[in-house]
């Protein structure tokens, strides 16, 4: 893989509601990570350090030949951890929970092109910046996605919705893991950013657009999204990642189902 030229910036805030910051990330280019935890004290808070930590292990002795076969492993020993972190807990206090979301982005060799590897579980988000306009790239999972897939409710109502919080896939199910995995050129990616619904759950698409085309520093995008999250509620904790490729040349090509298949056949059919 050729050596790529990446400028990043980072913030988190706990907000102003919470009493613990229960989101974690991770900035080792080529590896970006951003876990937001869920079940209180001692639970979401561990378990999203605990992928945070085995994403690191990664970065430390990354092989972007095989991406793809070390992010679903660095899942599945974060996967095993919380679930045995969380049954010595229920043996104590019956009903304990720990899990969290989490989204990951990494540069990996495709057959010797270089591409980025995006990987989520749960509603954090995976957006990129693409002609100058914002895309979600990540699918949300979520009760209220899939009430909008199957045309109950609108993204509008969504919004509001009271189980818009109610999640369907996370790292610490006892049911197993089912990460989304998307395959991007590099040059369809002129601005990456991961992070907790704490961002989105509190600002517009449209002013997460504004402060990334408008903002040229990524340490300062990410500050001021999570600022602005904070300064619309704060009503829960709040990362953000942006990420950038130095000297980016534009590529729009992108077929997603080619690029999957490529994906799944690489994985041997785990994804």
């Amino acid at each position: 893989m050729k050596d790529v030229d990446l400028h990043h910036g980072a913030s988190t805030d706990v907000g102003l509601v919470r009493k613990v910051n229960e989101d974690s990330y991770l900035v080792a280019p080529p590896v970006f990570v951003v876990a937001d935890g869920m079940g209180g004290h001692s639970g979401g808070d561990v378990a999203s350090r605990m992928v945070v930590e085995e994403f690191q292990r990664l970065a430390e002795a990354y092989d972007p030949r095989r991406g793809a076969e070390l992010v679903s492993d660095a899942l599945a020993r974060a996967q095993a951890r919380i679930i045995d972190y969380g049954e010595a807990h229920r043996a104590l206090q019956p009903g304990w929970h720990a899990g969290t979301t989490a989204v990951a982005a990494v540069l990996v060799d495709d057959d010797g092109v270089t591409k980025w590897l995006l990987v989520n579980l749960g509603d954090s988000r995976i957006y990129r910046i693409v002609d100058g306009r914002l895309e979600q790239v990540s699918v949300d999972h979520s009760v209220v996605q899939e009430l909008v897939d199957s045309g109950q409710i609108t993204p509008e109502e969504a919004s509001v919705h009271p189980e818009r919080h109610v999640i369907t896939r996370a790292l610490g199910s006892p049911g197993g893991i089912q990460p989304d995995f998307f395959l991007l050129p590099l040059g369809s990616v002129e601005r990456l950013l991961l992070c907790s619904d704490g961002v989105t759950g509190m600002i517009e698409d449209e002013e997460i657009e504004e402060i990334l085309e408008s903002v040229a520093d990524p340490r300062d995008a990410a500050d001021r999204l999570v600022r602005a999250a904070v300064a619309a509620g704060g009503r829960d904790n709040a990362t953000a990642i942006v990420v950038d490729v130095v000297g980016l040349v534009k590529d729009a090509t992108y077929d997603s189902q080619r690029q999957l298949e490529s994906l799944e056949s690489k994985l041997g059919g785990r994804l």
